[in-house]
């Protein structure tokens, strides 16, 4: 019997055996944790951190509503730095809730993937 965490990381890995952040375009990823949502950039040829946005500093909204302006934070930082594509990486999480909220946040403010 697998724990809900084993799963998710099994599908992690199947999922990053696809995917391939590059400097055009980086991998952006997503992590969920009880009280809040993370999202990064990430160029996976140099192994580095190209930017990153949190729902840490958002005091108003429920869970959800954090997730979406944290979409919107990264897509901003993102278009700063000229970047206007990326690929999504939703960490072997389902693509529902706050990771969708993410993923159309960051549209909004004009990310590509």
């Amino acid at each position: 019997m697998t724990t809900k965490k084993q799963q998710r990381k099994r599908r992690h890995v199947r999922v990053r055996a696809k995917l391939q952040g590059t400097a055009k375009r980086p991998r952006l990823i997503v992590f969920r944790s009880i009280n809040s949502t993370y999202a990064q950039l990430i160029d996976d040829e140099k192994g580095t951190t190209i930017c990153a946005a949190s729902d840490l500093k958002i005091k108003k909204g429920t869970k959800l509503e954090k997730a979406t302006e944290t979409g919107k934070a990264i897509g901003k930082i993102a278009l700063e730095k000229k970047i206007e594509e990326c690929v999504f990486d939703r960490n072997g999480y389902k693509y529902h809730g706050r990771i969708k909220a993410i993923a159309d946040g960051a549209r909004e403010a004009g990310l590509k993937f």
